[in-house]
């Protein structure tokens, strides 16, 4: 078994490439070793969203475990294995005051229901604890980033422009994309299924525990 972590610090495709076959041929290697001292190996795992996404070639492999190929995330977005619009895991949030003096909004989703994870915090673009997007149409925001986030409270700003605070008025709601979709999901008890319109279609339950 494996999980080729290094994939995440990539700056390229092509590195991920290389990743993702080096990742197969390590695991070919291994099984050969131990198949050798007549143990079996009928089941060879890899793991890693990126390598998953843009590996070559499988070929020996029985198992990928890629965990947040499920629903991408924003770490994913900076790595170009997914697009923004991908994302299929957001937090509805509420917006419970207003800081004109900070430029700034804050809302009832903070490091418990989002995960304090900086996954972006050394690619390209840093995108704080996560974006905005609007409820019915799942829309990003532009400008709107989640940039500080205490243990039940977020906090979102505008940028150098002044927030229209009439736009987020108290009590409306907001859809924060995660850096890492899995320590996000691990948060809460169910997914909401929902559809372009934001009705819930169905509740998921979720396996908990390790």
């Amino acid at each position: 078994m494996t999980h080729a972590g290094d994939s995440y610090s990539c700056r390229s495709t092509e590195e991920i490439k290389q990743h993702a076959a080096r990742e197969v041929r390590s695991i070919a290697d291994c099984a050969s070793i131990i198949e050798k001292s007549g143990i079996p190996v009928p089941i060879r795992s890899v793991g890693s969203t990126p390598t998953a996404t843009f590996g070559d070639s499988l070929d020996g492999i029985s198992e990928v475990r890629a965990g947040v190929f499920v629903f991408q995330d924003l770490v994913m977005v900076g790595l170009g294995v997914c697009e923004i619009e991908d994302i299929a895991l957001s937090v509805l949030a509420t917006v419970i005051s207003h800081k004109p003096e900070y430029n700034r909004l804050i809302v009832d989703a903070g490091g418990i229901a989002l995960s304090k994870d900086r996954g972006t915090a050394e690619q390209r673009i840093d995108r704080g604890f996560g974006l905005v997007c609007e409820v019915g149409s799942g829309a990003l925001i532009e400008g709107l980033t989640v940039s500080g986030a205490n243990q039940e409270h977020g906090l979102i700003t505008g940028g150098p422009e002044a927030l229209d605070f009439s736009n987020y008025p108290i009590g409306s709601r907001l859809r924060i994309l995660p850096n890492h979709a899995c320590m996000t999901a691990a948060a809460h008890e169910q997914y909401q299924v929902v559809d372009g319109d934001d009705v819930v279609t169905d509740v998921w339950q979720r396996c908990q525990g390790w």
